[in-house]
């Protein structure tokens, strides 16, 4: 990955710059300005079958001139480029709404400084990311191992007429994989990190090997409300739906959010907090507007406290924006980025036999009497957004438990369950004592789970119905 000559400050200073002078001097002008370079290497049949890498720069300009509102973005970035992007954008300023809602630009504001950088991601060659491919697909043996190991460098920065001009940076190093027998059974590894190091291919592939092993030979059990261990992997995927229904501080001004502030409205075991900037999730220090972000503490001890909001939403709130922009926000609303349901206190976990992913999960297994034990979530999508009804499938191994033992795998199974109703008071039994980052494919966003130990969890059918 390399890097370029000119800061993505300079680059937001001269768009600035040339707004300024073509929208007048009464205009709100900001620009923000996003570098992404990835790298990526993508596996399947346990060979390597695609090395890419690409680096992408996005500007985007916005003006408030006379009570109207635009904006538009580009990936070209020469002066001609960007000149005609500013005239585009001023003529079409001219024509739109009126748009009483505008918030104003935020004034100069410090904003907490990027940490944790590793050069190892920027400088990552595709030997580099090959040989943790390499130690993955041997530790599976004999079974079948595909996926992606990538990495990913994001360099952003903000500025705008009311002199606001920061910048912000954040690495991240992700694996997600499988490996698969020959019965085609299968288990899944996955894990992100601000740090290359962090990931361990060959204890990823042992862990995947175990599950697909042990998923060998499901059986179709009948559908109904059991009791859960979700594996992170799996809890991931309730984070990002509560996330993006839940604390979506749009839907909370439209009514149309489950969150009452100030009201237990989940088990007092849980404390959800949004991290990007201290965290080992990949995250920046400001969004796309120019608001800090700081650790946003959402639900403290089962009590709701906050949601994620970008300058406007929080205006129509009367509160002060935390952070949430980003460019559809004021369409689709805002989430958290970097979502993180606090685990419990305890011992850093150890490999264990079987499927469970490590000895956190396997302490939350033995607690069940009866009940399913769940690796992952597949196609998931919500039927209710206020109370966060989601249907999906299970994926990537799931098995029945029977007092506190795993006595058998089970087959694909769908469920339609209330997100926020399964994090309801008494219906948190036990949270794990580990939690990691789980990779998001869009932005620098992921969310870090421990494994999750539920009351009730509807199954409604299997894979195929």
């Amino acid at each position: 990955m390399s890097v370029q000559t000119e800061t993505e400050l300079d680059l937001a200073a001269r768009v600035l710059e040339l707004a300024r002078a073509s929208a007048g001097p009464a205009a709100d002008v900001d620009v923000s300005v996003g570098r992404v370079a990835l790298a990526l290497t993508r596996f399947a049949d346990s060979y390597i079958h695609q090395n890419v890498a690409d680096t992408t720069t996005e500007v985007r300009l916005r003006i408030h001139s006379e009570g109207r509102t635009t904006s538009a973005s580009s990936t070209l970035v020469g002066t001609d480029a960007l000149r005609e992007m500013v005239e585009r954008t001023v003529a079409a300023a001219k024509v739109s709404p009126l748009d009483p809602g505008w918030p104003g630009l935020i004034g100069p504001t410090p904003v907490l400084p990027s940490h944790d950088i590793d050069e190892a991601v920027i400088e990552a060659s595709p030997a580099d990311r090959a040989s943790r491919v390499r130690d993955y697909v041997e530790a599976v043996g004999e079974l079948t191992a595909a996926g992606y190991f990538r990495t990913r460098y994001w360099t952003t920065a903000y500025a705008n007429s009311a002199g606001q001009a920061v910048s912000g940076s954040c690495t991240e190093a992700a694996l997600d994989a499988i490996a698969k027998t020959a019965s085609l059974s299968d288990g899944v590894a996955r894990q992100a990190s601000r740090r290359i190091a962090d990931i361990d291919g060959a204890v990823h592939g042992v862990r995947a090997a175990a599950k697909a092993r042990a998923w060998d030979g499901a059986v179709e059990i009948e559908p109904g409300t059991y009791e859960v261990v979700l594996e992170p992997t799996a809890v991931a995927d309730v984070l990002y739906c509560l996330g993006n229904f839940g604390f979506n501080g749009k839907l909370v001004n439209e009514h149309q959010s489950f969150l009452e502030f100030g009201s237990t409205q989940m088990d007092p075991s849980v404390t959800l907090v949004d991290d990007g900037v201290s965290a080992f999730a990949a995250g920046l220090p400001f969004d796309s507007e120019g608001t800090p972000r700081t650790r946003l503490l959402l639900v403290e001890n089962g009590v709701s406290r906050a949601a994620a909001y970008d300058r406007r939403a929080a205006a129509a709130a009367g509160i002060a924006g935390n952070g949430y922009a980003g460019l559809d926000s004021a369409a689709h609303g805002m989430s958290p980025h970097n979502i993180r349901l606090e685990p419990s206190a305890g011992p850093a976990p150890v490999e264990v036999e079987g499927p469970a992913s490590n000895s956190s999960v396997q302490a939350l297994v033995a607690q069940v009497e009866r009940g399913l034990l769940v690796t992952d979530h597949f196609y998931t999508r919500c039927l209710d957004p206020r109370r966060v009804v989601m249907t999906g499938l299970t994926r990537n191994g799931t098995w029945l438990i029977e007092n506190g033992e795993i006595v058998r795998p089970v087959k694909n199974m769908r469920f339609t369950q209330s997100y926020s109703e399964a994090f309801g008071p008494g219906n948190v039994l036990a949270i794990g004592d580990h939690a990691i980052a789980l990779p998001y494919n869009y932005g620098p966003n992921s969310a870090t789970a421990p494994g999750l130990r539920l009351a009730a969890w509807k199954f409604t059918g299997g894979a195929s119905g």
